[in-house]
């Protein structure tokens, strides 16, 4: 396997083989070659089987932990706004901050197709770190798998995440109550048509950029201005469709919201009626939907304007007692319908 010199590291070439997900010279000569060299600090450094972390570590941040694991499967693996590596860092650290998690630390399972150039899993594990330490997340074990050629899509990553819940923090789906405020924290369905726009699907004159962010610190800041925040949930695949309906069935309240008040860019909307999708339903990779007590509720949209994540963040419904389980979009033509939880898919392999 030949070595080149790329910005100070000794890099494989060519393509991985599956000689590199077989557990000897060549898998090691990756991963100490790429992986480490990226991901460098002191908890990955012993390449032990596993991360050992000082409890006085997490203990300093909270008193419960937050755990939580997700896999990446998106095609194509770069797209306007991010890319595969981008995702699996932003989707993880999201997933923890919705529970008022600081983020802490990240581990990272690459399933790799036979064949894919050593360049482009290079750009990628670069992506990763980068992004990682954008989070100030670590990332400090992992795993390495190479599948032969045709069982998967290029590159899957999985990636778990741990972080901790400071004291007096209780977000929860279940915790929605009747008078509560709903809030966007900007517009939807950017991620989903930057997905479709990558694949040439789609031939639209503006740009559409995927909305792929960290919003952990979005949520310190929505913490900050109200301390009892009741839920919040990042809208990723299935949209805040399906987050609204998660809050409504867990709490067994209704939730009505405002069409007029969603907010939109005008060019995925313009896409959306095109090909007959709904914004409501498209994934987002940096977005998030919360609910919070009225009487905080423009404290905390102020909080959300004044940070870069939530610029355009908006109210748009409330909380009601009745029909329980339901979310009711009131329309801009003066009717009603019933927001469904999705059925079955919208756009494949976007995260």
């Amino acid at each position: 396997m030949r070595m080149d010199d790329l910005q100070g590291k000794r890099v494989p070439t060519g393509v991985v083989t599956m000689a590199h997900g077989g557990g000897g010279s060549a898998m090691r000569n990756l991963i100490e070659s790429m992986v480490v060299p990226a991901f460098d600090n002191p908890l990955l450094a012993g390449l032990e089987d596993q991360a050992r972390v000082p409890l006085a570590e997490l203990i300093a941040h909270g008193d419960r932990l937050a755990f939580t694991t997700d896999s990446y499967v998106v095609t194509p693996m770069s797209f306007p706004g991010g890319d595969i590596g981008k995702l699996a860092v932003c989707g993880t650290v999201n997933d923890l901050a919705v529970s008022g998690a600081l983020p802490l630390y990240l581990s990272c399972g690459l399933v790799i197709e036979e064949g894919l150039e050593m360049a482009q899993l290079g750009m990628i594990i670069d992506s990763i770190a980068q992004h990682a330490r954008a989070a100030g997340v670590s990332v400090v074990t992992g795993d390495t798998k190479v599948v032969e050629r045709g069982a998967a899509d290029k590159l899957f990553i999985n990636t778990a995440g741990i972080g901790v819940i400071p004291a007096r923090v209780n977000i929860s789906a279940s915790r929605a109550q009747p008078g509560d405020v709903v809030l966007f924290s900007g517009s939807l369905g950017d991620h989903g048509v930057a997905i479709l726009l990558a694949r040439n699907e789609l031939a639209l004159d503006a740009p559409v950029v995927s909305d792929c962010q960290p919003l952990h610190g979005l949520v310190a800041a929505m913490i900050a201005a109200c301390p009892d925040i009741h839920c919040l949930r990042d809208a990723t695949r299935g949209g805040v469709a399906t987050v609204l309906n998660e809050f409504a069935t867990s709490s067994g309240v209704g939730i009505r919201l405002r069409e007029a008040a969603v907010p939109v860019n005008e060019t995925v909307r313009g896409a959306c009626e095109i090909l007959g999708l709904d914004p409501l339903y498209l994934a987002n990779e940096g977005k998030l939907v919360a609910v919070v007590p009225a009487a905080h509720a423009e404290a905390v949209l102020t909080a959300m304007r004044a940070h870069p994540a939530g610029r355009d963040a908006a109210i748009v419904g409330e909380i009601t007692q009745e029909p329980s389980g339901r979310v009711i979009l009131s329309t801009a033509f003066g009717g009603d319908r019933v927001v469904d939880m999705l059925v079955g898919e919208q756009l494949p392999r976007i995260c």
